[in-house]
């Protein structure tokens, strides 16, 4: 047989087993939206659209080997197609400017950012002296001095003095996007007040129904468990993250355990399992509903009804839903007779989800989900078809607690470290510990407590919630505590993350001996990874901080102030000391590429600035606006770094490369 007969014999081989590539070939279509550097007009989807369209023809009258390659392009068009309408679908105003002065707007979600304030997020936004057709479709504000005290009412529309900004782009060039990320929010502007809040009006009844529900129900568990506990609890239940403290968030992000507080795959797939255990039981333990009813099929409705139930009550944000449509997936196959886990069951939920939140594809939570998911699914249909898995009932079960939680970390691990540069070294002894009792006491307590909730004996179920969740803080505090807890890697190019899921995918995906050939992209990423280097300088688009690289590692220039960026900056180099150490290791007199590195930081250092340096061709930054500068400053003040966005420079002997955010990010919806 000769080489072309083999590659064809190969190619018709995976016939029955392409359905999982079709995810996979959207998802090529959405990245290669988002990774444009300009924004796509009518013609170009137009274009897109007729050229899937050819392809899907040459594919209809090819050689049947051949053809899924033509299909899997005609694919990649619609994915393409459908994030830039998607992207279009949330094209409301945002602020231009930077605005103090009254606000007054709808309470429709409450939470806490990172400075452990309480966060609202208000729509019908009224701003003073801005017509409507610039006013933030929804602006996020946290309180803080005397407004942090304000007794919320969900859905009660309120007023107070506050600073917002427009969504704020990477703290560096390739960075996180959160002008992005607002876009796709709603969110037209984000800010803070000092001030005391007033309400304007009570909440209309008729409005914001779930979320009044949430409240009222974060409140009744908060009644019964005090203080993180209590967080902790009404997180899993209502996905209220509000009254749980940044020191336990930060031990359950040591831990590795940070992920159950997001209302995600595991715990709706542990609610829906134990309600669909709980309805097979009781119609078996009934014969005449059991013996003339399909009651594995009406189980699987009720469970789904439930998970409807905890979808809305969770108040539904992506995360929860993409978990839901996973569910789904799964009960609907078991309805109509088929496998509830398999990976044309991952395929369909994820093309579910690709179509409906084309941009989930960019962030953390969709692919550590997609990942764990898929690599669990993949590793424990081997084990059955191999006959491996032919072991006594309790081994079984101890056996599967643990080569769940080992296959879940290593899928997601490269995918955290990628985001968030860090690891957990201990992460798994954290979750053998306390996953299990998710699923055999906290989420079966929580959901006796929902039943008992109307007759106001909801504190019964919550009493044994409350146990399993101060075991799982226990042990979330205990190896937070242990040295070396947490490990601190580098980010990555952008390119190293897609590298790695295309080679894995392929491992998964692809039948036969070839397969094996998706370990040349894996290894080949975490080469690559180790190889990348970050940039000598970063620059703040706002010129509030400049950093420079040391042999003792990354220095900032000063201790206080622009923490946010001097955190990021930090960890993106893979380095866990804070911003006053960082900025002790700031150079006398910082140098790049021989030209002299300076930071005036306020108008009085931009006076006392020495323009005969200027003859030095230095690089000046500036957090105020420098309006009279000798020649040979290359300057860059607030006016200048508003259309560069954040900066990086690096430098090869005298040579240097500076490399801007809008340079990367180009001229997109969310950034204009």
């Amino acid at each position: 047989m000769g080489a072309f007969a083999q590659i064809e014999s190969s190619l018709l081989r995976q016939r029955g087993h392409l359905f999982g590539w079709v995810p996979v070939c959207l998802a090529l279509g959405i990245g290669a939206y988002f990774m444009l550097r300009f924004e796509p007009d009518k013609a170009h989807y137009i274009g897109v659209a007729l050229a899937g369209l050819l392809f899907w023809g040459i594919g209809r009258t090819s050689n049947p080997a051949y053809a899924p390659f033509f299909y899997a392009l005609t694919i990649a068009a619609l994915g393409f197609n459908i994030a830039g309408f998607r992207a279009h679908q949330y094209d409301h105003p945002k602020l231009s400017w930077r605005y103090y002065g009254p606000v007054e707007g709808r309470i429709i979600a409450m939470d806490k950012s990172a400075s452990d304030a309480v966060r609202l997020t208000l729509d019908r936004v009224v701003l003073r002296d801005t017509p409507p057709d610039r006013t933030p479709y929804k602006v996020r504000i946290s309180l803080h001095g005397k407004a942090a005290g304000l007794d919320v009412l969900p859905g009660g529309r309120i007023m107070t003095t506050a600073h917002i900004s427009p969504p704020q782009g990477p703290v560096e060039p390739g960075g996180f996007d959160f002008q992005r990320h607002a876009w796709f929010q709603g969110l037209g502007g984000v800010g803070y007040t000092r001030v005391p809040v007033l309400y304007s009006a009570a909440p209309n009844p008729s409005e914001n129904l779930i979320f009044r529900i949430r409240m009222a129900g974060s409140a009744r568990v908060q009644a019964v468990l005090k203080g993180d506990l209590g967080g902790f609890a009404t997180a899993m239940t209502t996905g209220d993250r509000s009254a749980i403290s940044q020191d336990t968030l930060e031990d359950l992000r040591i831990s590795n355990l940070a992920h159950l507080l997001a209302i995600s795959g595991l715990h709706m797939g542990i609610l829906a399992g134990f309600v669909f255990a709980s309805f097979r039981i009781g119609f078996a333990a009934i014969p005449i509903w059991g013996l003339r009813l399909p009651a594995k099929k009406l189980s699987a409705i009720l469970a789904l009804v439930v998970a409807t139930g905890y979808l809305m009550l969770s108040g539904g944000n992506i995360a929860t839903q993409r978990a839901y449509i996973m569910v789904a997936v799964a009960l609907v196959a078991i309805t109509l007779d088929r496998r509830a886990l398999s990976l044309r069951g991952v395929a369909m939920a994820a093309i579910l989800v690709l179509c409906i939140w084309p941009q989930a594809l960019m962030g953390p939570g969709f692919q550590m989900s997609f990942a764990a998911t898929t690599a669990l699914v993949a590793v424990f249909a081997g084990l059955r078809d191999r006959r491996m898995y032919r072991l006594p009932k309790w081994v079984n079960g101890v056996l599967s607690v643990v080569i769940s939680s080992a296959v879940a970390g290593f899928a997601t691990a490269p995918i955290g470290a990628a985001h968030f540069n860090a690891f957990s070294r201990y992460g798994l002894i954290a979750n053998l510990s306390s996953v299990p009792l998710i699923g055999v006491m906290v989420m079966p307590a929580a959901v006796v407590a929902a039943c008992l909730a109307p007759f106001g004996l909801e504190a019964w179920g919550l009493w044994g919630m409350g146990l399993g969740l101060q075991w799982i803080l226990s042990v979330a505090a205990w190896v937070s505590s242990l040295e070396g807890a947490r490990g601190f890697v580098a980010g990555p190019p952008s390119y190293v993350l897609p590298m790695m899921a295309l080679g894995c995918l392929f491992i998964i995906l692809w039948q036969g001996r070839v397969r094996s050939l998706g370990l040349i992209p894996v290894i080949g990423s975490f080469l690559l990874w180790g190889q990348a280097e970050r940039p000598q300088v970063l620059i703040a688009d706002s010129g509030t901080l400049i950093s420079i690289m040391t042999d003792h590692g990354r220095a900032v220039s000063k201790p206080k102030g622009a923490g946010f960026v001097a955190e990021n900056w930090l960890e993106n180099d893979g380095d866990g000391s804070d911003q006053e150490s960082a900025a002790a290791k700031w150079p006398e007199r910082a140098m790049i590429g021989g030209r002299p590195l300076v930071h005036l930081s306020g108008k009085r250092a931009l006076a006392g600035f020495d323009t005969k340096l200027c003859a030095q061709n230095p690089i000046v930054v500036t957090s105020v606006a420098a309006t009279a500068m000798p020649k040979g400053c290359d300057i860059y003040d607030p006016k200048r770094l508003s259309q560069t966005g954040s900066l990086a420079i690096s430098a090869q002997g005298t040579k240097v490369q500076t490399t801007t955010a809008r340079d990367v990010s180009g001229q997109r919806l969310w950034n204009q």
